[in-house]
């Protein structure tokens, strides 16, 4: 089979992003895996090269069929976009946050033209993207707009453990509020089209549980016999293969070890402690829904160590290897 080509937008230039990505590229298998396309800036690049030393070779072109695609060449299309001169390393800047919105957009037109087969996102600040008058919170709400999808999936993964969130970025009491019948069903049934779209040959979902030990049937909470309970049977009568309300200190373990296929978990941090404490580098955001399969790290730009040569590239080449393993079947 062909290797899918993944875009790569470098993310902020100011963050950890570049060196991340030279780092990875380092590596030989993931160029077994996929062709590997870089958009960003070549001067913030080979900057960055002076820091981490790979040794790795930049080839810049025009169009991705022009790559060479080989192990010890970074292949990327440049924007030219950053004035090196004025950059500085672990700071919020306008610039910068304009540059790593441009990245995107770039790579979401060569993914529809048909150039590209899926997108691996590095870090964006999103103090950075608001300095720079962009208006989105995110990645995942600037893909929702630029495909004309409202509500695009997050999955999580982790050594098979995979993590859907009926919430993300609300407060914890909308998140409760949001924990309705008619919700959970939409979702668990999105998530089951979504399993089926990553190539899984078998979609067992359970929902976590909302309160400690679920509510102990109406104990404290009744959101479990309320509104979880009603959805699963009402799935389940439509032939979905649906357990729940799991307790949330069982579910992610049991599913961990092979008993189900995904969790919905019902609000951010409940999901993100679950898979962030099996590996932190490991955990890769899995956007699904749109037309296109987008993987990403799950950490920021780190400002702190930003310029130093001392970022780890694991989450980065987690999220390109994830890229080239479902990209094919997703785009099928």
């Amino acid at each position: 089979m062909e290797r899918p080509v993944i875009g790569i937008p470098m993310g902020d230039p100011a963050g950890i992003g570049p060196e991340i990505v030279l780092k990875a590229l380092k590596r030989q298998d993931i160029y077994g895996l996929c062709k590997p396309l870089v958009i960003g800036d070549i001067h913030v690049l080979r900057d960055t090269e002076k820091n981490v030393s790979t040794g790795l070779k930049f080839h810049v072109l025009e169009k991705p069929s022009q790559g060479k695609y080989a192990w010890g060449t970074v292949d990327m299309i440049s924007l030219n976009n950053i004035d090196t001169g004025l950059l500085e390393m672990g700071r919020v800047q306008a610039q910068a946050g304009k540059a790593a919105y441009e990245y995107i957009v770039k790579t979401v037109g060569l993914i529809k033209e048909g150039q590209i087969h899926a997108l691996a996102t590095t870090p964006i600040n999103k103090e950075a993207i608001k300095a720079a008058s962009i208006n989105f919170i995110g990645h995942t709400e600037m893909l929702g707009e630029m495909t004309g999808i409202s509500d695009p999936l997050t999955m999580f993964e982790v050594f098979g453990l995979r993590v859907f969130f009926l919430s993300r970025h609300v407060s914890l009491s909308e998140a409760c509020k949001l924990v309705k019948k008619e919700r959970l069903i939409d979702y668990v049934l999105r998530c089951e089209a979504a399993l089926k779209k990553l190539g899984l040959k078998r979609q067992k979902i359970a929902i976590a549980g909302l309160n400690p030990h679920s509510g102990e049937h109406g104990l404290f909470g009744d959101e479990e016999v309320r509104e979880i309970e009603p959805a699963v049977e009402e799935l389940r009568i439509c032939g979905v293969d649906v357990a729940g309300p799991v307790s949330a200190d069982s579910v992610f373990y049991q599913a961990l070890k092979g008993k189900y296929d995904a969790v919905l978990s019902l609000y951010h941090d409940q999901g993100h402690i679950a898979t962030k404490m099996v590996d932190f580098e490991r955990t890769i955001s899995l956007t699904i829904g749109l037309p296109f399969l987008r993987t990403s790290v799950d950490h920021g730009t780190a400002f702190d160590i930003a310029g130093k040569g001392i970022a780890s590239s694991v989450s980065m080449e987690e999220a390109i290897r994830l890229a080239a393993l479902y990209s094919p079947n997703y785009n099928n």
